[in-house]
């Protein structure tokens, strides 16, 4: 089901792919153009998600939240198989992008992955670990750059 909040502006150019899973986007809450979302995902209140992010299932994303343009949130990972084919079954480790954080430009989140409240991802960088609140991280693999004010 899609549930989006009557206050929340959505440019309808947007992809939702929820079929029999749910996909919810908060109050007040702005997609710009050519996103892509596949369900479940949940949206909180006042976020602001710039153009083109591609945000994979099980997926949440907290209050006031920005997603800079070309951000990616991808839950899709596989089991390692067998040397015939390694990419073994697919499986979707959930992401959470903690309240008030900022996601910069073309920035990567893999599954499995918790963004604390109040951090920032750094434009570019491919976030592979739990980030703590209120710290800057950026690099390939992202690292704590430094701690920011709470």
């Amino acid at each position: 089901m899609l549930e989006v909040d009557e206050t929340a502006r959505v440019d309808k150019t947007v992809r939702f792919n929820h079929g029999s899973s749910d996909v919810r986007v908060g109050a007040r809450t702005k997609i710009y153009r050519g996103g892509e979302f596949t369900g479940p995902v949940a949206i909180g209140e006042d976020a602001f998600i710039n153009r083109d992010a591609y945000v994979r299932p099980h997926t949440t994303i907290g209050d006031r939240v920005n997603l800079g343009p070309f951000v990616r949130l991808v839950t899709d990972s596989h089991a390692i198989g067998p040397h015939e084919r390694r990419a073994g079954t697919v499986r979707h480790d959930p992401i959470v992008l903690g309240d008030g954080c900022w996601i910069g430009a073309s920035a990567t989140v893999l599954g499995g992955v918790t963004v604390g409240a109040g951090a920032i991802v750094a434009a570019g960088a491919i976030v592979t670990e739990d980030v703590p609140d209120d710290v800057l991280v950026a690099g390939v693999p992202a690292r704590v750059v430094r701690r920011l004010d709470a």
